[in-house]
């Protein structure tokens, strides 16, 4: 077994599922919004379970009384992303623009790594250069409306998984090249 398939093959399906997300955020922008602020709230109301269920699994008072309280903030969480959605949307635009900024600087910092192909940096750089736009565009303007944002988002996403498509089939293609060559020695 190669060591860089159990890199390629992991990029291969964080690829794919960027470019099946790219196209349904394009197809359906309106759903995309509305499923952001669902999984929000489902995601709040699994925290606010578990944390009463740590609450009443701690034998002190003090545990008891802070798992109560943040098991509440993420149910109040809940409650306000279904209740004001528009709201939440506002806030996961804010979200995605840090995400992307973040994630856009370390994937141009991974160009800049030794050891990689011209291509393979070049697809790093114009990657991240691509999240950095995107959290650049909607930093500037988060206020613009969510549907941009899931359209921008479904831009983005299938163009990165594009990307990373790219390099992983590169990573592959080099595994081979040198399995074939150490087999020919």
């Amino acid at each position: 077994m190669s060591m860089a398939k159990p890199t390629a093959t992991p990029l291969i399906s964080r690829g794919l599922l960027a470019v099946v997300v790219g196209v349904v955020s394009l197809a359906w922008p309106g759903v995309t919004v509305g499923a952001f602020a669902l999984a929000f709230a489902l995601y709040a109301l699994v925290a606010a379970a578990v944390d009463v269920m740590r609450a009443f699994n701690s034998d002190r008072v003090g545990p008891v009384a802070g798992y109560l309280l943040l098991a509440a903030l993420s149910f109040a969480a809940a409650f306000g992303s279904l209740t004001w959605p528009g709201v939440t949307a506002l806030v996961l635009t804010v979200c995605v623009a840090a995400w992307a900024l973040v994630t856009g600087v370390m994937e141009v910092a991974l160009s800049f790594r030794h050891g990689e192909s011209a291509g393979e940096r070049a697809m790093w750089l114009l990657s991240g250069l691509v999240s950095v736009l995107l959290g650049i565009v909607l930093a500037a303007r988060p206020g613009a409306g969510a549907v941009t944002l899931a359209s921008v988002f479904g831009v983005f996403s299938f163009l990165h998984g594009a990307f990373v498509l790219v390099v992983s089939a590169r990573i592959r293609r080099a595994t081979r090249t040198t399995r074939l060559l150490a087999h020919s020695h």
